[in-house]
């Protein structure tokens, strides 16, 4: 038994631990003399974290990535190293709870998605934001961060313009001239199989949704492609070509057949050019959003007419005139000879009153532009509000009716400031450096964060009424929108830039080395994954399911692909997977072949991948003047891709990142650049053995997973860390990191479900709160580190 006077000592020596690990195995390096990677820790305590906290966070997040000491170096053991890190965090988790720092993120602009979605709330109407606005600048891996939205005189053009198009789009302006408009299909996108979404019965083709400005006739214009001598294919037999609009056919016509293959042999050209006449339409459309596609129906004439199909993709050879047709083009063109505006879902959303009489419309006009300036500006209407958007509407109805002024108004409202920018203004009265956020603002930064768009009617409604920053209503709040269809936007957004998803469409393979290739893979890819993230948010699993869940979502083609036998159709469903590799992340082909080469895996950028988003560990940059992998020379036995990876980890530059990226991306390689399964590649049997930077041994993908996941809150703190990056619209700093470390605390006792997460960040302070002013957030610094 321990005396009772010998406690002070141990708990003396206990204090001291910390200080003799950090002394033994990092000052060596980090001193005042070698100052290795700008970073000293001679002279500093650790019993004193709180007094350098920037500094001691860059140890704990290095020390928790085994970064440091490097491989090769000496090491603590883990009960010092778990002792050192237990022992800082507690430190700057007790300072940071006493000196709350949210932070201060600047005007925040709204980027090109939070453009379209708040379109799409506010009026009704779904537009195509990429042919309005340029693409967004982005930073700490998202393009939602206020530092790199800026505003120049060209881009305030554009959003003035994309208010003009929009507002004419919304009302129906009946003065709208003739456009058009063309969509582009793939052409690696394979059109011998049913398309998921188009009519049963058909073959190939693709379908656009398109906004019809009025009551009108359009020219629809399909064509096909050709081969790179201008030649159309598939013109051997006869196809039935059909137009539809939501599902109807309007339109279906023959092409191919002996006529045209006889035509095709005298005059290539001219007989192409005749089919593409023939794929050409004009037909009466009802204003509003539609759905138009263009397919061939299906037949026994759709199978390739005696002709070998050794591949997958059905367009392989640019040069082979041979097969199926395939689609290029649809063109949209109109409108002509307009009879009206319509009954669209933007005006039924636009027009809750319609005047009587003259005496009427001022008032309706009122009403209306009041109703959309609420919730376009996400707060009451002043009365100064309103007075600049009459102005408006008068200048408007003096030439073009009433809905002419309403035209108007509601353009100035989607040019305002007010709309397109996002500010938080300090409080009017003197007062702590640090306030909580009003309740408007609250509803703003949630509904941007859960659904990237304005708040809805009921969260508006709570935060006029002052109740949304209550625990209760803020929870309900929270768990009601992430119900809500809108908060697609977390999968298509968050995920769609922290898993790289965006990536996927830049996906292009060498045809040679992966012929069966096609775009229908590409999209299965993604949506594979998005699949698996928005079940993740709809049934509210542990998150680390995304790592080690035992199903998927797959449609036919992309079974093929995985060896999933019975599996029929373009149709995604929900499957249980037998095969332990294909489990979670790091089994799913869109992360797989977004870190490959167009010829080869890249076990570097699947490292790389996995540090920096599954262990928020970020790898620097190479140095400038590395060489490539050396191509085998002719003759010459290939080498598999370690050996190459050994001769360039030569540079001892090069070892250090390398000895911690390496292994787990050749833990991968029995995945090839594809993401397809494979035991050998051109030099032989695969090696997928290796060694992670805290001597964890493994032997292939699934023993690297389970190494990644044997500390949950390892991945578990880099999702809260970025979906708090993502949700604040900044960059997470050191003095965040406390933040972090609780809500990973909390969400543990909830078994790590994503809304235990996304609660936890809504609660904090960095989210509901903010730095009066930049002079203020340097006091508040100045305490903590006192």
């Amino acid at each position: 038994m321990i005396a009772f006077w010998a406690m002070p000592l141990l708990a003396v020596a206990a204090m001291a631990a910390p200080a003799d690990t950090i002394h033994q195995y990092c000052v060596p390096c980090h001193n005042e003399r070698l100052k290795t990677g700008g970073l000293v820790l001679a002279g500093l305590d650790p019993a004193h974290a709180d007094s350098h906290a920037e500094v001691w966070e860059k140890v704990i997040r290095k020390l928790q990535s085994n970064a440091m000491p490097p491989v090769g170096m000496p090491q603590p053991n883990e009960a010092a190293r778990n002792e050192l890190i237990g022992s800082l965090e507690t430190q700057l988790d007790r300072a940071a709870a006493g000196h709350p720092n949210p932070g201060r993120p600047i005007l925040h602009r709204m980027n090109r998605a939070e453009y379209g979605n708040a379109i799409r709330d506010l009026l009704a109407l779904k537009v195509d934001a990429s042919t309005l606005l340029p693409p967004d600048d982005s930073a700490y891996g998202f393009d939602n961060i206020s530092d790199v939205l800026g505003v120049s005189p060209a881009l305030q053009e554009q959003y003035l313009s994309a208010a003009l198009k929009i507002g004419a789009l919304a009302v129906g302006d009946p003065h709208t001239t003739p456009g058009s408009e063309t969509f582009r299909i793939p052409e690696d996108l394979s059109q011998n199989q049913h398309i998921e979404g188009m009519p049963l019965g058909t073959i190939g083709g693709s379908r656009f949704l398109y906004n019809f400005p009025l009551d009108a006739e359009y020219v629809l214009q399909a064509k096909l492609y050709r081969t790179n001598l201008n030649i159309m294919r598939g013109l051997e037999v006869a196809h039935q070509a059909e137009f539809s609009i939501d599902g109807t056919r309007v339109y279906l016509t023959t092409v191919g057949g002996p006529k045209d293959l006889d035509a095709l042999f005298a005059q290539p050209t001219d007989a192409g050019d005749a089919v593409d006449a023939r794929l050409r339409v004009r037909v009466p459309v009802k204003a509003g959003p539609h759905e138009v596609a263009v397919t061939f129906l299906e037949g026994p004439e759709m199978v390739a007419p005696d002709r070998l199909q050794p591949y997958l993709r059905s367009s392989v050879d640019n040069f082979d005139w041979g097969g199926l047709p395939h689609y290029q083009t649809l063109a949209i063109t109109g409108p002509f000879a307009p009879t009206g505006p319509g009954n669209t879902p933007s005006r039924r959303r636009i027009f809750v009153c319609r005047p009587t009489g003259a005496a009427d419309e001022t008032p309706c006009a009122r009403k209306i532009l009041g109703t959309l300036a609420r919730r376009a500006y996400r707060q009451p209407v002043s009365d100064a509000d309103m007075r600049t958007l009459m102005s408006f509407y008068q200048a408007g109805r003096r030439d073009g009716g009433f809905e002419g002024g309403i035209e108007e108004g509601l353009q100035r409202i989607l040019a305002s400031p007010k709309f397109v920018f996002r500010v938080e203004r300090d409080p009017a009265k003197p007062g702590p450096p640090v306030y909580r956020i009003s309740d408007l603002e609250l509803a703003s930064r949630l509904s941007f964060f859960l659904w990237s768009s304005i708040p809805d009617d009921e969260l508006l409604n709570a935060a006029i009424k002052g109740t949304l920053s209550d625990p209760a209503t803020l929870e309900r709040e929270v768990r009601r929108m992430l119900a809500d269809p809108k908060a697609e936007a977390l999968t298509k957004n968050f995920a769609g830039q922290w898993l790289h998803l965006r990536n996927v469409t830049n996906i292009l393979p060498n045809s040679d080395l992966f012929p069966d290739f096609d775009d229908n893979l590409r999209e299965a890819f993604r949506t594979e994954t998005e699949m698996l993230f928005d079940s993740i948010v709809r049934e509210d699993r542990n998150v680390v399911d995304l790592m080690t869940a035992d199903y998927t979502f797959v449609n036919e083609r992309l079974a093929r692909h995985y060896g999933i036998p019975d599996i029929y159709g373009s149709r995604f469903r929900r499957v249980h997977l037998t095969d332990d590799a294909r489990r979670g992340l790091l089994g799913q082909g869109s992360i797989l072949a977004t870190t490959s080469h167009a010829e080869r895996t890249s076990p570097v950028l699947r490292g790389k991948w996995v540090l920096e988003n599954i262990l928020d560990a970020p790898v620097p940059p190479p140095p400038p003047d590395v060489p490539p992998l050396k191509a085998p020379a002719e003759g010459e036995k290939p080498k598999s891709m370690r050996e190459q990876m050994t001769e360039h980890r030569a540079n001892p530059a090069c070892a250090v990142c390398h000895k911690i990226m390496d292994p787990i991306g050749f833990a991968m390689e029995n995945f090839d650049a594809v993401g397809a399964w494979r035991t050998r590649d051109a030099s032989g049997p695969i090696d997928a053995s290796g060694q992670l930077a805290d001597g964890t041994k493994i032997d292939g993908v699934v023993s690297l997973r389970d190494a990644l996941v044997a500390h949950p809150d390892r991945f578990v703190s880099t999702l809260t860390e970025k979906l708090m990056t993502y949700g604040l619209g900044r960059g997470v700093a050191y003095y965040d990191m406390p933040v972090v470390r609780g809500i990973v605390r909390d969400a543990a006792q909830q078994n790590y479900r994503f809304s235990s997460i996304v609660l936890g960040i809504v609660r904090s302070a960095p989210f509901q709160m903010r730095m009066r002013n930049v002079e203020a957030e340097a006091d508040v610094r100045k305490d903590v580190r006192k």
